[in-house]
């Protein structure tokens, strides 16, 4: 025994030695790492090459020591995405919003996390901190959507993003008896197509070209129903900064209204929507414009409108659902008709739901009331007694389902029904629109 353990303490002594000076060697090497940081410049280069896991691998280990550090987040939060890691995205992208608040790409970024959790309102409001798109489809899943397509562009290097639509249609139209309403009830089919897109061509800075157009027209089968022309447009410049988005623009219409004649509107808006939090959005805008019948019998009707419009939009279910809450007010001006100038003001709630992965649907009212001021006085059976000024309420209630069957498809069936009331008799109407719209989106 005694000989044994003499004859091994050298070797102990040495593996001792060994060990020591290998430890000593690795606690070495890694403080060196530790002390140098990430290697984004390494990490980028994976990301560009589609090494999305092997960036993760990279940079996760410093996720915690690296909390302020904005790009490191973008760049972890891309990563994370990529990999199928979508709530450690939106903390990633969270983290390098809150040490960058004007950061273009992590808006978008934390935009793409909240659809890739299903949080379609939430991704929407995300979006909009960024993106301008008109005519979206009425699917809250689809908004999301089609914004993180172009989300999605840009983190890949485009600074030319866009959106375009086509769709065709058929449904019924019926006029109500109301009392007082010309010509009484009348029941027509029709044929409706529309076309149209927006561009968004994104500038250093947060700032923003944004452009649309969209063309509708609608055939009757009643021949003595002028047939619905209607090119729509719009131009603007917008800058994000911080939770907020400031637009100011050009828009306007050319409607044809029937025997050669037609209706132009053209004005100048501005518009500034804020993202309170990840469930509340809120809006405000105010446009001067002027609505011109340049030839016809209806020139009398041309007026200038200014304008101030509201909005509150907020999720519900877990971004699964969205409930806005809009309102109006202004005054038309400067006109030849009749019943002379005219306050307004009116309100308009509307919710959007998703019912499945491919189902949704959405329900709305429109109310506005008009008050003219030339006075008048009542004809037989006018609400109007003796002399006085016109009144209208004008309402409108609708909704319907959107069916995405394949994607970027998808089918739309849809009801409307509208309410004119008025003290002057003329000028109460009723109608009930019923269709289905087949709807490409790209």
């Amino acid at each position: 025994m005694p000989s044994t353990l003499k004859g091994c303490g050298p070797h102990r002594s040495q593996n001792l030695r060994s060990r020591l000076l290998l430890l000593v060697t690795w606690l070495s090497l890694t403080g060196a790492a530790a002390a140098a940081g990430p290697d984004l410049a390494a990490a980028s280069q994976m990301a560009a090459a589609g090494q999305y896991q092997a960036a993760f691998d990279l940079l996760n280990p410093y996720a915690s020591e690296a909390k302020g550090d904005a790009d490191f987040n973008l760049l972890l939060g891309e990563a994370a995405l990529r990999t199928q890691r979508a709530e450690q995205a939106k903390l990633y992208f969270e983290r390098s919003l809150a040490a960058a608040p004007d950061s273009v790409p992590a808006h978008l970024g934390l935009g793409r996390a909240y659809l890739a959790l299903g949080d379609y309102a939430r991704a929407k409001i995300e979006f909009e901190t960024v993106l301008r798109f008109d005519d979206l489809p009425p699917s809250l899943q689809q908004q999301a959507e089609i914004y993180a397509k172009a989300a999605l562009d840009y983190a890949q290097g485009s600074r030319l993003l866009s959106s375009g639509y086509a769709m065709v249609g058929a449904g019924n139209y019926r006029t109500n008896s109301t009392a007082g309403s010309v010509g009484g009830e009348s029941d027509d089919n029709f044929f409706s197509a529309r076309v149209g897109g927006s561009l968004n061509y994104e500038l250093d800075n947060g700032y923003s070209l944004d452009g649309s157009l969209d063309y509708r027209y609608r055939n009757y089968d009643n021949s003595e129903r002028r047939d619905d022309r209607d090119l729509r447009w719009n131009g603007a410049v917008s800058r994000s900064q911080g939770e907020g988005n400031l637009a100011l623009g050009l828009r306007g219409r050319v409607s044809y209204r029937g025997n050669g004649n037609y209706r132009n509107d053209f004005g100048l808006y501005g518009n500034y929507s804020l993202r309170l939090d990840p469930d509340n959005q809120v809006a405000m805008g105010a446009e001067i414009r002027q609505r011109r019948y340049p030839v016809g019998p209806l020139r009398e009707r041309t007026r200038n409108i200014a304008e101030l419009t509201g909005s509150w939009t907020h999720s519900l279910l877990e971004g699964k659902a969205s409930f806005t809450l809009a309102g109006q007010a202004g005054r038309e001006f400067n006109t030849q008709r009749a019943d002379g100038d005219a306050n307004f003001f009116g309100l308009s709630p509307a919710l959007n739901f998703t019912i499945t992965d491919k189902l949704g649907g959405f329900v709305f009212a429109w109310w506005q009331n008009d008050r003219y001021n030339v006075e008048r006085l009542g004809a037989e059976g006018d609400r109007l007694v003796g002399i006085g000024t016109r009144n209208d309420n004008l309402y409108e209630v609708g909704g319907g389902l959107t069916w995405q069957f394949l994607p970027s498809w998808s089918l739309n069936p849809e009801i409307l029904y509208i309410r004119d009331q008025s003290n002057i008799l003329a000028n109460n109407y009723s109608s009930t629109e019923i269709w289905i719209t087949l709807r490409l989106d790209f």
